[in-house]
């Protein structure tokens, strides 16, 4: 039972790459792929299909069909525009983008009026061409605490990256319009658990809660609002009902190298389905770090990671290397543009 579970959470992933999805497509399964480091967040695409490239997914951030937000949790995620009102309506909190600013020593009552009026009109800015159009009112981290202030209001989001640096752009430059949130909770909230659950099933209203930062009573009433279309999973947790579900595919034995901050690694409460507990170090050694890792039909059996194009394996245990061969040659290709195997 704990392989079938595995499996049906590695499918809910997309981690037995479906030929059919783009990249736009793939965010909009996975509601929000974490991208606070975008080199990981590229290799996460690679991981859920043979066929995309980093140029596509490079595209369809240019075209503005995926956006690099502040989503669950507080942290950077690739979300497909069309998700951004009822998503961020959900997500977005300023209580510690308020405490943050008050330590950098931001303060002031136009405060979004002052981040919205020096990114409006100028394109995609660095850190550093933000700071100066501020003119002192804020330095260093606090530039960048004070976009997140704007994306609070629904006046900023990230554009992409320039020479490998993050850009910060407003809303309307970027989208047309500023984010308009959804007004309707409860409506936001069941397309939250619907959505989440296409993603992650089997799974609970602590395992949303876990993904999303939303407080556990949230979460259980997400899953209350679509009731009707759950159904229990063998060993706990909903999956959905017939149509809502979406078709999965064929995982067994799938090995997969998937980079730092995966979304499956990311997108439950416990890891003890996945992960032994005495490796749990390798994968999670502290400061907020989450190492690259090998997965073999959905376990963990060790970490990797890269120099460039160059792959090094770190398995727990002695392995036939033979499995992985396809995986580094995969990852070389995909992050040199070459032809993937």
């Amino acid at each position: 039972m704990p392989n079938d579970l595995r499996r049906a959470r590695l499918s809910a992933q997309l981690l037995h790459r479906p030929s059919v999805l783009d990249a736009g497509e793939m965010v909009r399964h996975l509601l929000a792929v974490q991208a606070q480091d975008v080199p990981s967040a590229l290799l996460a695409f690679r991981a859920r299909s043979a066929s995309v490239t980093v140029k596509e997914i490079e595209a369809a951030w240019e075209d503005r069909e995926i956006v690099r937000a502040w989503g669950p949790r507080g942290t950077l995620h690739f979300v497909h525009r069309d998700d951004l009102p009822w998503l961020l309506a959900l997500t977005r909190n300023d209580t510690g983008t308020m405490r943050r600013l008050a330590q950098e020593g931001v303060t002031g009552d136009d405060l979004p009026a002052l981040i919205g009026d020096a990114l409006a009109g100028q394109g995609p800015l660095t850190k550093a061409q933000l700071e100066a159009r501020l003119a002192g009112r804020a330095k260093g981290q606090g530039v960048v605490h004070l976009v997140a202030l704007a994306a609070f209001h629904g006046l900023a989001v990230l554009g992409p990256l320039h020479r490998g640096k993050p850009t910060y752009v407003h809303a309307v430059d970027w989208l047309g319009a500023p984010v308009t949130f959804e007004q309707d909770r409860d409506r936001a909230l069941a397309e939250l658990a619907l959505r989440y659950l296409r993603a992650h099933a089997p799974a609970t209203p602590d395992d949303l809660a876990a993904w999303s930062g939303l407080p556990l009573g949230t979460a259980r009433a997400a899953f209350d609002l679509i009731a009707s279309r759950l159904e229990a999973a063998p060993l706990g947790g909903f999956t959905l009902r017939g149509a809502d579900a979406e078709a999965g595919g064929q995982t067994n034995g799938a090995v997969r190298l998937a980079p730092a901050f995966d979304e499956y690694l990311l997108g439950w409460a416990d890891r003890a389905l996945i992960l032994e507990e005495r490796h749990r170090r390798a994968v999670f050694p502290g400061g907020g770090i989450l190492r690259p890792v090998m997965l073999a039909d959905g376990v963990i059996e060790g970490t990797w990671s890269r120099k460039g194009e160059e792959v090094t394996l770190a398995p727990f245990e002695q392995r036939d290397p033979g499995p992985w061969k396809a995986e580094v040659a995969d990852v070389r290709a995909y992050l040199s543009g070459s032809p993937r195997p």
